[in-house]
């Protein structure tokens, strides 16, 4: 397996979803990888753009793939919404029109592909240094729509049953729950057209995922990361019953399994309070969480 890779965060991990890329990267560097983070990348287009115009949907992440080629490095992509856009960007632009008008349209040859991994697939086949393992810790693996769909582009797991999250939460301790809503959509990021509908499908999520027996929910992917956990306390209101059920990168669970501390993990960050659940579980200290920096910043674990 490589331990040099280029590295696309998106939009989101440099804002809304910044712990995921404080999480990531400091996982990656403590088990050896090298992530070099591409130079002049640009917006993939998620979520409209390839629903605007498809020449325009195809050359924005044509773009950052061009980028990825120039490092003759394989391409780690956290975000599942950047990650689909890639990868579909990478399909289409195997067809010789599209990719002449993309060419035209960037200014220059593309070039050859490039491997376009989620950090998923990387991290699974590590030998993980687990310091702290997540004992009795019930999570439900939630994947999402965009990691597997459709299945003959992303080719990223089984698109009904994926396992590799589920694989990577028992090596660092944790015990995923058996429950049918893995793949199920969350909304994404319909939740300023259409917040209506985000609240009912990810309330539906999270209700199948107490209800088979999970005490937090782990995800991949920073619009269904917000959607279950932001909206949980609008959720408790229009339903009077509260759901409190914490919502983890899967990053941050292998970063505490590996001997991070919840600062170094910005748990703080999250709206729905992790704390008191890894309290009762033993999993950290009985002490106070500061909030955590906005600047990511690289250290060893503890």
């Amino acid at each position: 397996m490589a331990k040099d890779y280029a590295y696309y965060p998106g939009c989101s991990l440099h804002a809304t979803a910044r712990e995921y890329d404080t999480s990531f990267r400091l996982v990656s560097e403590a088990l050896g990888l090298h992530v070099q983070e591409l130079k002049d990348w640009i917006c993939c287009g998620a979520s409209s753009a390839h629903a605007t115009d498809h020449l325009l949907g195809v050359a924005l992440p044509a773009h950052t793939l061009k980028g990825a080629r120039e490092t003759h490095l394989p391409l780690m992509v956290p975000c599942a919404a950047c990650f689909s856009r890639l990868k579909t960007a990478a399909h289409d632009l195997e067809d010789e029109k599209t990719r002449q008008q993309v060419e035209q349209v960037l200014g220059g040859k593309l070039g050859e592909s490039t491997p376009i991994l989620h950090p998923l697939q990387v991290l699974v086949d590590e030998n993980v240094p687990v310091k702290k393992p997540l004992a009795g810790l019930k999570v439900a693996c939630y994947y999402g729509c965009l990691l597997v769909r459709p299945p003959g582009i992303t080719k990223f797991d089984d698109v009904d049953n994926p396992q590799t999250m589920d694989r990577l939460m028992k090596q660092i301790g944790a015990e995923p729950v058996a429950w049918g809503f893995k793949t199920e959509c969350c909304g994404a990021g319909m939740n300023l057209a259409r917040k209506d509908m985000v609240l009912r499908l990810s309330r539906r999520i999270l209700g199948q995922a107490k209800q088979a027996g999970a005490e937090c929910v782990v995800t991949a992917c920073p619009m269904c990361h917000s959607n279950l956990d932001l909206y949980q306390g609008q959720m408790s209101r229009e339903d009077g019953q509260d759901i409190n059920i914490p919502i983890f990168y899967f990053t941050q669970l292998m970063g505490l399994a590996m001997g991070f501390s919840p600062e170094q993990m910005m748990l703080s960050r999250h709206f729905v309070d992790a704390l008191p659940l890894l309290r009762a579980k033993g999993l950290v200290p009985d002490v106070a969480v500061k909030a955590s920096s906005s600047k990511p910043q690289v250290a060893n674990p503890t």
